[in-house]
């Protein structure tokens, strides 16, 4: 199941989805990598949030694992390079099948023999699944989680010794 979200929340109900890396040409454009899987988030229109204010993508494009973006008004080198850094923000979207990553953090791990595992301190990216990172430094592919968190319990269906494996 693919995570939907980012690694924080602004507390003003906006999610983190992306940062903008560095500037790509002579002409404004940046390269933004997306802490979402919803590409949507970049498609021409969209409005972002940022500390340097709202911003509307004019056009983007798939650049090997990050997207090259054109803002309104950004149109030279000069201002995407002082774009560099920016954190990009947006309203969640409504998705009764993904799973926030801000929804995981710190909740418990427990396996379907009811063994608890651990809590939950980040999602880290990797490109065959993202990891979930519990507080003992254990890695556990999200694929492995059954449905989303429920009352702050993340139920998982690992492989017969994972967890063994990864103690020792």
């Amino acid at each position: 199941m693919p995570t939907s979200g980012a690694a924080s929340s602004d507390g003003g109900g906006l999610l983190e989805v992306g940062r903008i890396t560095k500037a790509h040409g002579l002409r404004g454009e940046v390269v933004v990598y997306l802490s979402s899987d919803r590409t949507e988030r970049v498609a021409p229109g969209s409005k972002l949030e940022s500390d340097r204010g709202p911003l509307t993508v004019v056009s983007s494009r798939k650049h090997q694992d990050r997207w090259i973006v054109q803002f309104q008004g950004c149109t030279t080198r000069e201002a995407a390079e002082q774009a560099r850094g920016t954190v990009l923000s947006a309203a969640p979207i409504s998705d009764p099948e993904g799973m926030w990553v801000h929804e995981l953090i710190g909740c418990m791990v427990q396996t379907t023999d009811g063994t608890n595992r651990g809590r939950i301190e980040s999602v880290m990216d990797n490109p065959a699944a993202d990891l979930l990172v519990l507080e003992s430094g254990i890695l556990v592919p999200v694929v492995f989680a059954l449905g989303g968190p429920v009352d702050g319990v993340l139920l998982v269906d690992t492989p017969d010794g994972l967890f063994e494996l990864l103690d020792s």
